[in-house]
């Protein structure tokens, strides 16, 4: 398979003063300038290939947007090489525009006064896309969502949903090598999300496109990736399958359990309380610490099963108090995501 994306000890800084306080201070920034370096993007080395589907991770802060807008041209790298298609993004940036398409949650390119068909007309003419290749094009969205009603909508009159539909095809519409969609299920309903997780499959099973996910939505990364790259803090701390992901952590359960106290209104003190009791108990009993953390009146509990068993887990905390209720879910990839980033 072919290397479409290449990082190569890519290290991207920030000078950020240290403002001193008050107006002496103001006065003095300004013979005196004392700076720290800080590393946006720490000596990061990874590659995709041609028509892979990689979900892009991190929190906030943690150097996803620096690294896309590296990819894209709009940054050049403090050190270290980028290869995109090919391109080194920040010296060939008209090159490499032609190559990629980009999609922002709730941030549309499109032109907000007219209908969608104009919108893609101009784009057609921007990317320079011959008439044969455009008319391929309709023809293949025609077979994948109703497009008679989007192309005739003007962008202003269309739903959230719609435009997001209509912005990711518009992002397709030249061919692109490669396709960033940066939280492209923000603030939509389940059907509409589960209508554009299925256009994106689509559009890459037919055209070999490449497509960087960055979301925090966790089902997105589950429905779209079979690769997961994680950064955090400016380091890639994560890159590999999805599933080995969940593997990590074993054969892991969340059991939730909601406790039966004498008093009728459990307040936040008596809540916090179980929390800290079912957390000693737990540790006496297995002599290991969990992760236990407080979900409303529930509390939820990992287990690993390859080590204790949740039968175990639940007849010791049954040996204390009364249970209302217990539900069993399996760990979903956010917590697992989560447990990475805290380096559990």
């Amino acid at each position: 398979m072919k290397e479409i994306i290449k990082f190569t000890n890519v290290t991207k800084e920030y000078k950020v003063l240290n403002h001193r306080q008050g107006v002496l201070g103001g006065v003095k920034d300004l013979f005196s300038r004392n700076y720290n370096i800080i590393k946006a993007v720490n000596d990061i080395n990874f590659s995709i290939e041609k028509g892979e589907i990689v979900g892009y991770l991190g929190p906030n802060g943690a150097g996803k947007s620096t690294t896309i807008k590296m990819m894209t041209g709009v940054l050049e790298p403090t050190c270290g090489e980028i290869l995109v298609d090919g391109l080194v993004p920040h010296k060939k940036r008209a090159e490499n525009a032609q190559n990629i398409g980009v999609v922002f949650g709730q941030r549309t390119q499109l032109w907000w006064a007219l209908p969608a068909i104009e919108s893609f007309r101009i784009l057609k003419d921007i990317y320079m896309v011959n008439d044969k290749d455009y008319k391929d094009m309709l023809e293949l969205y025609s077979s994948l969502v109703d497009l008679d009603i989007l192309l005739k909508k003007a962008v202003r009159q269309m739903s959230l949903g719609q435009r997001t539909l209509t912005d990711i095809l518009a992002a397709f519409l030249h061919n692109p090598s490669i396709v960033f969609l940066d939280e492209p299920t923000i603030g939509l309903d389940v059907s509409m999300k589960s209508k554009i997780r299925e256009l994106v499959r689509l559009l890459n099973k037919e055209k070999n496109t490449t497509v960087i996910l960055t979301t925090h939505d966790m089902s997105d990364v589950d429905a779209l990736c079979q690769r997961v790259v994680i950064i955090d803090k400016g380091k890639k701390i994560y890159d590999d399958d999805i599933n080995k992901l969940k593997g990590l952590y074993g054969n892991c359960r969340n059991l939730k359990v909601h406790i039966e106290n004498k008093v009728e209104q459990q307040s936040e003190d008596v809540l916090k309380q179980n929390l800290e009791q079912v957390k000693d108990i737990l540790l006496r009993a297995f002599h290991k610490t969990f992760t236990v953390v407080r979900n409303n009146e529930w509390i939820d509990i990992l287990v690993n099963e390859d080590e204790i068993s949740i039968i175990g887990v639940l007849n010791e905390i049954q040996q204390h108090w009364k249970l209302y209720d217990i539900k069993i879910q399996e760990i979903s990839t956010e917590d697992v995501i989560k447990k990475v980033y805290e380096g559990v």
